[in-house]
């Protein structure tokens, strides 16, 4: 009777570690997909590739910045402004990446620091650094950024 309790016991563990080994590995996978998507998104956006960057937001995408909240029409509107104006992103590098997956593994939460370079028309180029969190949605099969969050990162002393 021992034996056959510690072989349901033995059974059940395994089953238990399993599911949660498998959960992990799934997790990790979309971090990575993520963490991919992240990347791209910000070479789009540090090569001024409008159409590119652009395609990576949700039709019903909003924003947080520090001049307010905006929406997707609102935010490539301004944004196509300010690169035909002469305006452009010269470089940004990411780092300090944290992802964090909803249980349903469709929601991420991606947060980093970027250091930007953008050179605004005829002024000389702006070299910040800027907090930033992007929610992702996975809807219809598709990863989408839904909101996004931007503000001036504090200075480093």
């Amino acid at each position: 009777m021992k034996s056959r309790t510690l072989l349901i016991v033995a059974v059940i563990s395994l089953a238990v570690a399993s599911l949660y080994l498998g959960s992990a590995m799934a997790q990790s996978v979309t971090e990575r997909e993520v963490n991919e998507l992240e990347q791209k998104m910000n070479a789009a956006y540090a090569a001024n590739d409008l159409p590119t960057y652009f395609g990576y937001y949700s039709k019903d995408f909003t924003q947080r910045l520090p001049e307010g909240r905006t929406d997707l029409p609102q935010y490539e509107k301004m944004w196509t402004k300010f690169i035909k104006s002469g305006g452009a992103v010269e470089s940004d590098e990411i780092s300090d990446m944290h992802i964090q997956i909803g249980p349903s593994g469709d929601t991420a939460v991606a947060s980093y620091l970027l250091h930007v370079k953008t050179r605004p028309p005829k002024r000389e180029v702006a070299d910040e650094v800027f907090q930033e969190s992007d929610v992702w949605f996975k809807r219809d099969g598709a990863w989408k950024v839904a909101h996004l969050r931007y503000s001036h990162a504090p200075k480093q002393k």
